[in-house]
C-alpha cells in the first residue's frame, strides 16, 4: 500500500463527509457496486452480492451474502457522527447589533476552545415540500461562512489560567453584519435548489473547514476534523469491499448519534441492526431456531478510536496498558464494561491478528479516570453478540481538529478484512473454531 496516498484518500473522504448524512452518502459511493435496499420494501438477496440499507440518511448497514445458509454474522460497527454545533430552526441571532450570529447548540462532548479562530461553514440536510411529497437534500457550501472570534487577551487577562466557556454566549459563530439577516435561509434554499417558502426544516451543523494534513519530520502523522470516528468507518468500508467471501454474512454498521448516547431510531440503541439481521435470516430461508443458532457463532468488532499517550501529559495513561500512534490496532477493555472486550472476544481477535502478523496493542484507562463508552455494549441490548472493542490510537479526541498515525490506517483495514474473511464457529459456550 502507498501509505501517503491511502491516508490522503482518507483525508479526502473525511472532507467529503462533513456530517453523518454526508458520511453515509460517501459510504455508498465507496461501495459503488452495492445494491441499495429500502426498509419499506421486500428483500430478495443473492449470494456474493453486497447490499446497503440506510436509516434516516445518517446510519448505514452494508453486508455481503454467503453461499447457502449463513453460519453466522460477523459485524464491524462504527459511527458516523462527531461533536459539533447544530443550528436551531430559527438559526440567526440578530440581537447583537450590528452583527448577525448563528443560533447553535452543542452536539456531543466537544473541546470548545478548539473551535475558535478558524474557518467554519455549514452543512447538513434540508427538507422541503414538492407537491404532495416531502423530500430532503444534502448541502455543503464549499466556502468559509462563519468564525468564532476569541476575546482579545487585553479584555480577558485570565484566559490562559483556565476559562469556563458558556455555550449560549461564547460559541455563537459570527455570520455577518446587520445586512446578513435572512441570509441563512436564502443560502439553504439556494444550495438545495428549492424556493425558500418550500423549506419545511433542516438538520444543519457548523463544521470545521480546515483541510486535513499529513505532517511530521518523517510524515508519520496526519490531522483532520472528525477522525473520531470516520477513520474506523472508512476502514470498515474498504475491508468489506475487498474481503473474500466467507460462509457467514459479512456486515458493517455505521451508526449515527453515538456521541449523544445512541438512543435514536438510527442509533446503536435501536432495532436497526437486529432488524436487518433477522431479515437476512428470513431471506436465507432460516427459521427462528436456525437464526438463534447462527447468533451463537456471530462476533462483532466495535470500532471506535482510543486515546494515545499524550506527549506532554503521559501521566494520564495507564502505567502499563498504554497505546501509541503507528503501533497497530488497539484492543480496549474496562472492568465496568464501558468496553465489551473479555478474554474470549479479545482472544479471538488477537488470534486472527497474530496469524496475519498485524500489530496490535492493549488499552485500559488509568484506574481513577473514567473513559467514554461506545457502540458494542449499547447494540448488545438488542442483539447479544460476542464483541470486542477496538480502535486506533489518536490525540485530541473530540477536538475540532484531531491527530492520528499514518501507518495505522493500513493496520486497521487489514485487520478488519482478516476478521471478515475468517469463519468463526462457536463449538461450545466460550469456545470457537477459527477457519481461515
Amino acid at each position: 500500500m502507498d501509505q501517503r496516498r491511502d491516508v490522503q484518500d482518507l483525508i479526502n473522504w473525511i472532507g467529503a463527509s462533513p456530517t453523518a448524512f454526508h458520511a453515509v452518502e460517501s459510504a455508498g459511493k465507496t461501495l459503488r457496486d452495492a445494491r441499495l435496499l429500502q426498509e419499506g420494501e421486500a428483500w430478495h438477496l443473492e449470494a456474493g452480492q453486497v447490499y446497503v440499507v440506510t436509516r434516516n440518511q445518517s446510519s448505514l448497514i452494508a453486508f455481503r451474502m454467503p453461499e447457502g445458509t449463513p453460519q453466522g454474522f460477523q459485524v464491524v460497527a462504527s459511527h458516523t457522527d462527531s461533536p459539533m454545533m447544530k443550528i436551531k430552526q430559527h438559526g440567526e441571532l440578530s440581537s447583537s447589533q450590528p452583527y448577525v450570529q448563528l443560533n447553535v447548540e452543542v452536539y456531543g462532548g466537544m473541546i470548545m476552545s478548539s473551535w475558535f479562530d478558524r474557518p467554519l461553514s455549514v452543512a447538513g440536510r434540508v427538507t422541503f415540500r414538492e407537491g404532495r411529497m416531502q423530500k430532503s437534500r444534502l448541502i455543503s457550501p464549499d466556502r468559509d461562512l462563519a468564525l468564532i472570534p476569541n476575546v482579545a487577551i487585553h479584555m480577558n487577562r485570565d484566559v490562559n489560567k483556565g476559562f469556563e466557556y458558556k455555550a449560549n454566549v461564547d460559541l455563537m459563530p459570527l455570520w455577518g453584519d446587520g445586512d446578513a439577516r435572512g441570509s441563512l435561509l436564502r443560502l439553504a434554499a439556494r444550495e438545495a435548489g428549492v424556493p425558500e417558502e418550500d423549506i419545511t426544516g433542516w438538520d444543519l451543523f457548523v463544521i470545521n473547514r480546515m483541510p486535513g494534513s499529513i505532517w511530521g519530520g518523517q510524515q508519520v502523522f496526519f490531522s483532520a476534523p472528525r477522525i473520531d470516528n470516520l477513520e474506523c468507518a472508512y476502514c470498515s468500508l474498504l475491508a468489506l469491499r475487498d474481503a473474500r467471501m466467507s460462509r457467514h454474512v459479512q456486515m458493517i454498521a455505521m451508526f449515527d448519534n453515538e456521541e449523544v448516547g445512541s438512543g435514536t431510531r438510527q442509533g446503536a440503541d435501536s432495532d436497526f441492526l437486529s432488524g436487518v439481521m433477522e431479515r437476512i435470516a428470513l431471506c436465507a430461508g432460516m427459521d427462528r431456531q436456525s437464526y438463534l443458532r447462527a447468533l451463537a457463532s456471530s462476533v462483532m468488532l466495535s470500532a471506535d478510536n482510543a486515546h494515545a499517550v499524550h506527549p506532554n501529559h503521559p501521566e494520564y495513561a495507564d502505567p502499563e496498558n498504554r497505546v501509541y500512534m503507528n503501533r497497530g490496532i488497539v484492543i480496549k477493555a474496562n472492568a465496568n464494561q464501558r468496553y465489551t472486550s473479555d478474554s474470549v472476544s479479545a482472544g479471538l481477535l488477537r488470534h486472527i491478528l497474530k496469524d496475519r502478523e498485524i500489530p496490535f496493542q492493549d488499552f485500559y484507562n488509568r484506574s481513577d479516570l473514567r473513559g467514554g463508552s461506545t457502540l458494542g455494549n449499547i447494540s448488545g441490548r438488542h442483539v447479544g453478540l460476542c464483541t470486542v472493542d477496538i480502535g486506533l490510537a489518536q490525540l485530541a479526541m473530540h477536538s475540532s481538529y484531531e491527530t492520528a498515525g499514518c501507518m495505522d490506517l493500513a493496520f486497521m483495514t487489514e485487520g478488519m478484512r482478516a476478521f471478515l474473511e475468517t469463519d468463526l464457529v462457536c463449538t461450545s459456550d466460550g469456545e470457537f473454531c477459527l477457519e481461515m
